[in-house]
């Protein structure tokens, strides 16, 4: 298993080399503290990517991408394009190996977190802010949501049960009947009170 190491830079000054493991604890604490009430999801499948982390806030989804001082930009082009697809707003978390060239590889909406060593202690900055996602399809998000609770949501607001209807088909009238924001809103909740051992599995 990598472990954190020490590599000589380029004035043959010391520099940690931080691994995904080294980073993934931190970076819960920091998304902890600064966004409050989370839930977080690790290695879970959007579209053709497994995302390293999907953060759901009472609003919005959140993806995070983890492009330790050890990993290449090699599937990051196909990762954003997923990303995208699913969530409200992206960021991408990177070691210091990667603080000058991480902006060429990433659109200009998504956040930049930067993860370094000092004085023995794991620090996360924010080196860019995220902005809100142009491109997330809501008919993407809404297939998080499970059949049992895409009919608590229609209850609640008191439209046809659609039993013997297929579950894109309710997801479709959801989405039709409903303000999104609304909707959105409740669909976090129903995240929230979900059984979080199962959660996010069927994808």
């Amino acid at each position: 298993m990598d472990t954190m190491t020490e590599t000589a830079g380029t004035g043959g000054e010391k520099r940690a080399v931080l691994y995904d493991k080294d980073i993934r604890e931190p970076l819960f604490d920091y998304l902890e503290e600064r966004f409050g009430k989370t839930r977080i999801f690790e290695e879970k499948m959007i579209g053709r990517s497994r995302a390293d982390i999907l953060m759901l806030t009472e609003s919005q989804f959140v993806g995070l991408e983890i492009k330790s001082d050890a990993d290449t930009y090699e599937r990051l082009k196909r990762q954003v394009r997923d990303y995208d697809k699913y969530c409200d707003v992206n960021y991408v978390t990177v070691g210091k190996s990667h603080e000058k060239h991480v902006e060429k590889h990433v659109p200009d909406y998504w956040g930049i977190l930067l993860v370094s060593l000092r004085d023995g202690r794991i620090v996360i900055e924010e080196k860019r802010e995220a902005k809100r996602n142009p491109k997330v399809k809501k008919e993407r998000q809404i297939t998080f949501i499970w059949r049992p609770e895409l009919q608590h949501l229609l209850e609640i607001n008191h439209l046809p049960k659609y039993k013997q209807k297929s579950k894109k088909f309710v997801q479709q009238k959801l989405m039709e009947k409903m303000d999104w924001e609304t909707l959105k809103l409740q669909m976090c909740e129903e995240l929230f009170e979900r059984d979080y051992t199962i959660a996010f599995s069927q994808l």
